[in-house]
C-alpha cells in the first residue's frame, strides 16, 4: 500500500474499516492480513489517509481487549498521540476516540496509551472551541480514569479537574452528560480523589446538574452516591448542600427504574454512616418511598435490590422510631427485621424508654380527657 498513490489508500483503508466494524472475527480477519499496514498509514503526509487509517483501527479496538491488545502491540499508541497533535480538528477528533477505544479494555492498555503521553494532549483538546473533539477527548479521559486509582490520579495531575467541572455547565448536552461521568470515574476510587472534587465544588455543580439535565442525570447521581460512601464527613457536606431535597424530588417525580435504582443506591451511601445520617433521610420521609417502590409489582428486579440495600443500611442505623413505626404494618419479612432490630435495639436505651414513658403518659391522658367530654355529652344526652 505504501507505493499506492492517496485515493487508493483511503479507499482501501475504508473498505477495511467497513470490514472490520461487523465483529470481532472479521476484524481478527484484517489484524492478521494488514494491521501492520494500516499502522503504517498513520505516519503517512496526507491527512485524509490518516484519518481513514486511525477510523480503521478504531473500529479494530473497540470489539475487545486481545484485538485492542494487538493495534497497540503494532505500535499504533505513539503514532495516535502525534495524530491528536495534528492541526486538522478531525483528526484530533476521530484519534481520541481511537483511543477511548483502546483504553476501555483494561487497566494495562490505558496504561500504554498514558507513557505514550496521550493525557497531556488529550487535556489541550478540551480548550477547542469546536464540541465534537472535546466530547471524544472527555470520553478518552473517562476511559483511562475509570480503572484504578493510580490511572485516576494520573488523570487529576495534569489540572483538570476545574476544566471538568466547567464543562459540566456547557450547553451540548453530550458534553456535560460526559464530563459528569469522567468526575464519576475519579471520585469512585479513593476518599482523596472524592475530596478533591469537593474541595473544587463538585457536590453543588453535580447537584445542580441533577435538576437542569435529563441526559447527564444519572452520572451525576453516581457521582455523589460514590462521593458520599467514602465517608460520613462527605455525605454530611451533600446534605448540607440539599442534596437530600434533590434526590428525594428525583425519587417522587422520576418514572424511569433505572434513575429510580441508582437514586436509592445514592440515598443508601448518604444514610448508611451514622444515625444522624439516616435520621435526616428518616425525616424526609425516604424509606417509606424506597419501600413504596420496593413493594410495587411494576418495579424491576434491579430497582427492588437497590430499594432493599438502601434500606438496610439506612434502618440498621436509624433510631428515629416516629419514622420506623409506620413500616411495621407494611414491611415484607426482608426489611420488617431491620425495623424490629432497631426497636429491639432502642428498648434498652433508657433515653428511649424514658421518651416513650412520657409519650404513653401522654396518650393516657388524652384518653382520659376523651372519656371525660364523652361521659358528660351522654350524661347530657340523657337528661334531654
Amino acid at each position: 500500500m505504501s507505493s499506492w498513490n492517496k485515493f487508493y489508500k483511503k479507499a482501501a483503508l475504508f473498505v477495511l474499516r467497513a470490514i472490520a466494524k461487523h465483529s470481532s472475527e472479521l476484524a481478527l480477519i484484517i489484524v492478521n492480513d494488514s494491521l501492520q499496514i494500516i499502522v503504517e498509514c498513520l505516519e503517512d503526509f496526507d491527512p485524509g489517509v490518516k484519518e481513514a487509517a486511525v477510523w480503521a483501527l478504531g473500529y479494530i479496538a473497540r470489539h475487545d481487549k486481545n484485538l485492542a491488545q494487538l493495534v497497540v502491540d503494532a505500535g499504533a499508541a505513539s503514532l495516535l498521540v502525534l495524530c491528536l497533535q495534528e492541526p486538522e480538528l478531525y483528526i484530533k477528533q476521530i484519534s481520541a476516540s481511537a483511543i477511548s477505544d483502546i483504553c476501555k479494555h483494561s487497566v494495562e492498555l490505558a496504561q500504554a496509551l498514558v507513557d505514550a503521553g496521550a493525557l497531556i494532549i488529550l487535556v489541550k483538546i478540551l480548550v477547542s472551541p469546536d464540541a465534537r473533539p472535546k466530547r471524544q477527548a472527555l470520553l478518552a479521559l473517562s476511559s483511562v480514569a475509570k480503572h484504578s486509582a493510580d490511572l485516576a490520579e494520573a488523570v487529576v495531575e495534569t489540572d483538570i479537574l476545574p476544566n471538568i467541572l466547567m464543562h459540566i455547565a456547557h450547553p451540548e448536552k453530550n458534553i456535560n452528560r460526559i464530563a459528569a461521568i469522567l468526575i464519576k470515574e475519579i471520585c469512585k476510587h479513593t476518599l482523596e480523589l472524592a475530596q478533591l472534587v469537593v474541595n473544587s465544588g463538585g457536590i453543588a455543580i453535580l447537584i445542580e446538574l441533577i435538576n437542569t439535565s435529563q441526559s447527564a442525570r444519572l452520572p451525576a447521581i453516581m457521582a455523589l452516591g460514590y462521593i458520599a460512601g467514602h465517608s460520613n464527613e462527605l455525605a454530611m457536606a451533600i446534605i448540607g448542600s440539599k442534596g437530600i431535597v434533590h434526590l428525594t424530588n428525583v425519587l417522587q417525580k422520576s418514572t424511569e427504574d433505572q434513575v429510580l435504582a441508582i437514586t436509592a443506591w445514592a440515598i443508601g451511601q448518604i444514610g448508611k454512616h451514622t444515625p444522624e445520617h439516616a435520621k435526616i433521610i428518616a425525616v424526609a420521609n425516604i424509606p417509606f418511598k424506597l419501600l413504596e417502590l420496593h413493594n410495587d409489582a411494576k418495579s424491576s428486579e434491579d430497582l427492588r435490590v437497590k430499594c432493599n440495600m438502601a434500606l438496610k443500611q439506612i434502618l440498621q442505623k436509624c433510631m428515629y422510631m416516629e419514622a420506623l413505626e409506620p413500616m411495621l404494618h407494611n414491611a415484607p419479612p426482608n426489611i420488617l427485621k431491620y425495623v424490629l432490630g432497631q426497636f429491639s435495639k432502642a428498648s434498652i436505651n433508657p433515653q428511649f424508654i424514658e421518651k416513650e414513658m412520657i409519650r404513653m403518659n401522654g396518650m393516657i391522658k388524652e384518653f382520659n380527657a376523651l372519656s371525660i367530654i364523652y361521659s358528660r355529652k351522654r350524661t347530657i344526652k340523657n337528661q334531654l
